[in-house]
């Protein structure tokens, strides 16, 4: 299937998928990746540069050569009405009936995930495309196969686009014989056909950032923000991106991102879950950066606490926004007891962010809406958010931010199960085209799965021992996998597959950039 000369559409078509594929809207996205990808794929070797630099013992720490930008005084500029108020934002994928539950949540805003939350089959990504072009219309609806109806409420949340991380492909469009960069496909069409309409009806082209390491990579983002700007007829600075600080080298680099973005600037969020990965996987190679069992790496141990306390204070110093981090649980129906203990936690992670000075958080599940927005209302009252806050009294070393671990931490042989677990049905949803994934009533994605499976793969080849006196072998793994597919395995499930992957990426002797790369493989 073809279209205008240099572009290649590889992939089957797909619903209304004319109304996305446009010849228009598919030069837009080719302009970008003749103009834009010789300096991503610059910015990919550079971080693989510095991997082999951390992993010949070198270290991460603020930047010297951008002292300057951190000692001047600068702010990012003011952001629109329905930007405002960040209280508590919702996340899933693109497809109908989540678009449509998520904007209706109650939620301040919709973080569309078109990363994490969302396996990149074509499918997926050609379709979330068309439901986020209806609902920026308000034209979206979606019923059942049971007969319910689904529709859009007076009062939406405000929209947030995710697009794809640097290193993420598409292979299924190609422009001049190439794939196209994920991130060029899915900000490109989002922006051409929809970011004039969403100014029209009072808000905006809004866009959070993931995976970004450093400036250079949020620089690259605003390069492409401006050459949208300029091309679609936007009014400069009507773009606007909230960056997640979800890897570790990013940490160093927050005013530094910040200012590569000032002008289009809505503040950083602190991306848990991958921050927790990315430290794992910079320092791989160090036996002393050991993690215990994933539950105990929570938000209040040390090197996550300054990192969060960074991010408030960087914020806050330069007017931008601070997002706190996802609350995963899912309510169940079946059991109250387990209801009321998790609810507790979100409570207490909650009414945590709200007072260190964050303006709103992260829920994985509609029905966290309310209880994340009581307790940022107690502490916020009538405020839209608090920017006053600028934490003065935070002072946070790189050191430590560096010194990773969790004081009396502890692998158990539970930990290791859970790990091969939950890893293992992740993978198995994300390869039938589920990425977002319920499982033991916690909302699991890419990030939390890359947990999972680093942390098995730490283990294994550091030669962990849990406090029951089990060495983490490869051995031991294998044979935990093997468990674990004959107790789900099922009909239409691809448990087989999911176990071969995992142990691709659990437990390859060097360790696997990202799961995601090696999964795509496997995707028709």
């Amino acid at each position: 299937m073809g279209t205008t000369p240099g572009i290649e559409i590889r992939g089957e078509p797909v619903d209304r998928s004319a109304d996305v594929l446009t010849p228009q809207a598919l030069d837009f996205v080719a302009e970008l990746a003749r103009a834009f990808e010789p300096t991503r794929t610059a910015l990919l070797h550079e971080r693989a540069v510095r991997q082999a630099e951390l992993s010949a013992g070198g270290d991460l720490g603020f930047l010297a050569g951008t002292k300057e930008i951190r000692e001047l005084a600068w702010q990012v500029a003011p952001v629109p009405a329905d930007l405002q108020v960040r209280k508590v934002e919702i996340t899933g994928p693109t497809d109908r009936k989540m678009v449509i539950n998520a904007l209706n949540s109650g939620a301040s805003t919709y973080m569309a995930d078109f990363e994490d939350a969302n396996t990149p089959t074509w499918e997926n990504m050609v379709s979330g495309q068309v439901n986020l072009m209806d609902a920026v219309r308000r034209k979206i609806d979606f019923t059942s196969p049971e007969g319910k109806r689904y529709g859009l409420n007076k009062v939406l949340a405000t929209m947030i686009v995710r697009p794809r991380g640097w290193h993420l492909i598409e292979k299924h469009l190609l422009v001049d014989g190439a794939p196209v960069a994920g991130a060029f496909m899915d900000f490109g069409l989002f922006a051409f056909h929809n970011a004039k309409e969403l100014l029209e009806r009072g808000s905006g082209p809004y866009f959070y950032l993931p995976k970004l390491e450093g400036h250079k990579e949020a620089r690259l983002w605003n390069d492409i923000f401006i050459r949208a700007e300029d091309r679609l007829g936007l009014p400069r600075g009507s773009i606007k991106a909230t960056v997640l600080v979800e890897t570790f080298p990013a940490a160093f680099e927050m005013e530094e991102i910040l200012y590569e973005l000032r002008e289009r600037s809505a503040g950083l969020n602190a991306g848990r879950w991958d921050f927790i990965f990315s430290a794992i996987k910079k320092f791989n190679h160090r036996s002393d950066f050991l993690l215990p069992d994933r539950i105990q790496v929570t938000m209040t141990v040390p090197f996550m606490r300054a990192y969060t306390e960074l991010l408030i204070r960087t914020c806050h110093k330069r007017g931008a926004f601070a997002l706190g981090g996802m609350a995963a649980f899912i309510p169940t129906r079946k059991d109250p007891q387990v209801n009321e203990v998790a609810l507790g936690k979100v409570r207490d992670d909650k009414t945590r962010e709200a007072t260190d000075g964050f303006d709103g958080t992260w829920v994985a599940h509609p029905d966290l809406v309310p209880v994340a927005m009581a307790e940022f209302d107690k502490v916020l009252g009538a405020r839209r958010n608090q920017l006053e806050r600028t934490r003065d009294e935070v002072r946070v070393t790189d050191a430590q931010i560096r010194a990773v671990g969790v004081p009396g931490g502890t692998i158990t042989d539970a930990g290791v199960r859970a790990n091969v677990s939950v890893g293992i049905q992740y993978l198995e949803s994300w390869l039938r085209g589920i990425g977002a994934a319920a499982i033991y009533n916690l909302m699991e994605d890419a990030a939390t799965a890359e947990i999972s499976r680093s942390q098995i793969w730490q283990w294994v080849h550091h030669r962990a021992t849990t406090v029951e006196g089990t060495v983490v072998t490869k051995d031991l793994v294998q044979k935990i996998g093997r468990e674990e597919v004959v107790r789900l395995d099922g009909p239409g499930r691809r448990f087989a597959d999911a176990l071969t992957l995992f142990e691709d990426v659990a437990l390859a002797d060097t360790f696997v950039e990202f799961l995601t790369l090696p999964g795509y493989d496997r995707l028709s």
